[in-house]
């Protein structure tokens, strides 16, 4: 068992680690996305380059590339291992060893990873999350928050065994937001669209 959730931390590392915003910026002409905006690499960031359509391909790969890991574990070394495979997806997109362990913040991710683990999870947070950018019009806020219902869902939809992962989760996603807590608190953090 202990060589069945290595293999799927190592699956879930690899696949959270691809750097689709940079690939597809790069394949699109419009240079390095790390040398703009919050330098990220996720989906908020690729829309500050103004192609929209980038931004959301962005999103729907950086989502599937969360649910598949979860998926692939659950498939290639059994349903034990998916907590593991979606911390570690997480991680990987948060921390790419190609680009210097500098990546996203690990929504998009983590809402692949919720769909994969428990859909009920998934709705909720992304419903959240799409009132509170429509809102807000605050893509920070927005994610936050449905981060937070995620966790709550999670409690009350499976347990501890669904609850601890997301919770990680959950908890390294606003970690990596301190920066997006202290704007917001300061009444300075962009909204939607806008540039940092």
């Amino acid at each position: 068992m202990l060589l069945a959730h290595l293999w799927a931390a190592i699956l879930g590392l690899l696949l959270g680690s691809i750097p689709f915003g940079l690939l597809l910026t790069r394949a699109a002409g419009l240079g390095d996305i790390r040398s703009i905006g919050s330098g990220n690499i996720g989906a908020t960031n690729v829309l500050r380059t103004g192609n929209k359509k980038l931004a959301a391909a962005t999103l729907a790969l950086d989502f599937l590339k969360g649910a598949a890991a979860v998926w692939l574990a659950a498939s290639l070394f059994g349903p034990e291992t998916v907590g593991i495979a979606a911390v570690a997806a997480v991680l990987g997109h948060c921390h790419p060893p190609w680009l210097a362990f500098r990546g996203g913040k690990g929504v998009a991710t983590a809402l692949g990873v919720f769909l994969a683990l428990a859909w009920p999870v998934f709705v909720a947070a992304g419903l959240t999350w799409l009132a509170m950018a429509k809102i807000s019009r605050i893509s920070s806020a927005s994610a936050l928050t449905g981060m937070l219902v995620a966790a709550l869902v999670a409690w009350a939809w499976g347990g501890w065994p669904l609850f601890w992962p997301v919770a990680l989760i959950v908890a390294y996603v606003f970690l990596r937001h301190h920066e997006n807590i202290a704007r917001l608190l300061a009444g300075t953090e962009p909204r939607i669209g806008q540039g940092k």
